[in-house]
């Protein structure tokens, strides 16, 4: 059995190549970024004509995703690189899609696996080569996982409440984030809920703040991939900047002083959201938090962004401090640094 090598593929494929070798047309809407109808056998709706995203690297590489909810449960996941795409296309295994892409563009590929790997070690048990397995940085949630769509939204909610002006939010911005105190029922009861949306806009769960010293600090749905969404994407999406930053406040925070902004959910930055940002945007600016953690991780983000983003820049904060702690004008004279 030939020895496939996948990172040898990646360094020499672009997601172009492999458009262009299918014979897709997709229209500009972006320095780099190509839409269009969705070419994937398994997109069966006839609605969504405007579903699939395609962001192209300088070089090789490159990311595409189909928003199309249709598409995406048939697949069981949003988008992926050339191999990924190349696999939806025929059908067949990453490990095969990888062959069709050596083939095709030539890739010189290592005669031999490396030596600390058994020739046969891979079809000893299963007659076949095993597929590469890909993990999120954030819990280990699957990326085949999908957040479904929640049948009910919550009601008479208090977009006035003390805590949100504490907190440095309007009540313009509370409603415009529909987020606020529930005063219902529920495990909810008395919390500040804050919607999260899917890219197209979906939502798909509520996140829960405790409001007072009650443990924990916030509560999701059980099952909730946090991993699997960037907050706020389905309204920043379409600006050619946006801030990145860790949280919910965070973001209402930034989006209140006028800058397009999305959240991790956390310090760290998964595939899915990985790219979800580059399918979305030309320039990114990383702005976490102001302590160790913040600093190391917006490093580590910045790194990852810049080979699938056309510009990254990261906003350093004073020690200590958080996005959601600075006025408008701090935030102004920082971003705009």
């Amino acid at each position: 059995m030939d020895w496939v090598s996948f990172e040898e593929i990646k360094k020499t494929v672009s997601l172009q190549m492999v458009i262009d070798q299918y014979g897709i047309h997709l229209r500009p809407v972006g320095p780099h970024t190509l839409r269009g109808r969705c070419p994937l056998p398994s997109h069966s709706s006839k609605d969504s004509r405007e579903s699939f995203t395609a962001t192209l690297n300088k070089g090789a590489g490159g990311a595409w995703a189909c928003q199309s909810q249709s598409c995406i449960k048939a697949r069981g996941r949003v988008g992926g690189n050339a191999l990924d795409f190349v696999a939806a296309m025929e059908d067949c295994s990453v490990r095969d899609a990888a062959i069709k892409l050596q083939t095709w563009f030539l890739v010189p590929a290592a005669g031999n696996p490396p030596a600390n790997v058994p020739k046969d070690s891979s079809t000893k048990n299963s007659g076949k080569a095993p597929e590469p397995i890909s993990k999120e940085t954030s819990g280990g949630e699957g990326e085949h996982e999908v957040n479904k769509p929640l049948a009910f939204e919550l009601q008479h909610i208090d977009y006035a409440h003390p805590y949100l002006t504490q907190r440095g939010i309007t009540e313009e911005t509370a409603r415009k984030f529909d987020a606020g105190i529930f005063p219902g029922k529920g495990s909810m009861q008395g919390r500040c809920v804050i919607p999260i949306r899917n890219a197209t806009g979906e939502l798909v769960a509520y996140a829960g703040r405790a409001i007072d010293a009650s443990e924990p600090r916030y509560k999701f749905p059980v099952g909730f991939h946090k991993s699997l969404e960037l907050f706020n994407l389905s309204k920043a999406a379409g600006e050619p900047s946006v801030v990145l930053v860790e949280g919910f406040f965070d973001c209402m925070k930034l989006s209140q002083a006028g800058f397009p902004s999305v959240a991790l959910m956390g310090c760290t930055m998964s595939k899915t959201q990985e790219d979800l940002i580059a399918l979305h945007f030309g320039h990114v600016a990383v702005m976490l938090d102001g302590d160790e953690a913040g600093r190391f991780a917006a490093e580590g983000i910045a790194d990852r962004l810049q080979r699938v983003v056309y510009r990254v820049d990261v906003v350093e904060l004073p020690e200590g401090v958080q996005p959601d702690m600075l006025t408008t004008e701090e935030i102004e004279a920082l971003v705009k640094k």
